[in-house]
């Protein structure tokens, strides 16, 4: 994605220069399927982007090669998109959602208030941020809620009851009303996939900073301010008091994504 503004974006460059931000998605080779963690934009926006809206191409200006989708880079690397069996979106704005339609076969987890906001969309903002053509083609919808189990000192539940994969839908409403994070034990500690609940790697930092641009955006898309910063308070401590165990990232920081592009002993980093 590329919005006006490096320097408002990114933290340097011009002040007009197009910025640089990705849609991190997480792809895990479980036991018996495979498993993905949010899907970005998809080949039915990447093939009619009209479907994203005038704004949203205006402003954040996505870069739509259909090769850069999860269902083609899941092909690139050799694997079957057919095996991906169940999708953890992090929320189900458009551009986390945009592929669901490439996984038909996959049950889809969400977060139930999440669920809910999407699908009935009780405000004008939440008119704009989510898309039903995403979700046209009926998924599997799995709601979930949250019922007291605890993950290094979150609330968290786990994704995919029954199965011997630990993915674990860690609540950081704000952004969204069900905005998670979602966590996956991997054979080199934890991931944990921040989805937006925060947009520039400074913000974990004990002396959080972040570009100007990036702060007003998400204050203006934002359900609940004060959830939203109390959330990435937490982060930064989960971050502070659990680094060696837990490797945090967010969706739109491409040099996070960056850093993350080897793979995992049990999952691997895609744009």
């Amino acid at each position: 994605m590329c919005p006006l503004g490096r320097r408002l974006i990114n933290g340097e460059g011009g002040w007009l220069a197009p910025g640089h931000m990705c849609c991190h998605c997480l792809l895990i080779e479980g036991r018996n399927s495979l498993i993905l963690v949010d899907t970005g934009l998809g080949t039915a926006d990447v093939a009619n982007p009209s479907r994203l809206g005038v704004a949203f191409n205006a402003v954040v200006r996505p870069r739509l090669l259909m090769d850069e989708t999860a269902l083609h880079q899941i092909r690139a690397l050799g694997l079957d998109p057919n095996d991906v069996q169940h999708i953890v979106p992090t929320h189900l704005d458009l551009d986390h959602a945009g592929g669901l339609g490439d996984f038909p076969q996959a049950q889809v987890h969400v977060h139930a208030p999440e669920l809910k906001a999407a699908l009935e969309r009780p405000t004008l903002h939440e008119k704009s941020r989510y898309i039903p053509a995403q979700w046209a083609h009926g998924p599997q919808w799995a709601s979930h809620s949250v019922n007291g189990d605890k993950w290094l000192g979150f609330d968290a539940v786990r994704a995919l009851p029954d199965t011997d994969e630990e993915v674990l839908l860690v609540p950081l409403a704000g952004h969204t009303r069900g905005h998670v994070g979602v966590a996956v034990r991997t054979g080199s500690g934890w991931l944990l996939h921040c989805g937006d609940a925060y947009f520039f790697r400074g913000e974990l930092d004990a002396d959080p900073h972040c570009p100007i641009g990036l702060r007003i955006f998400q204050s203006l898309v934002q359900m609940n301010g004060p959830q939203r910063l109390g959330n990435q308070r937490r982060l930064r401590e989960l971050k502070r008091d659990h680094g060696r165990e837990v490797t945090l990232f967010c969706a739109h920081d491409p040099v996070e994504l960056q850093a993350l592009e080897q793979p995992f002993s049990t999952a691997m980093a895609a744009a």
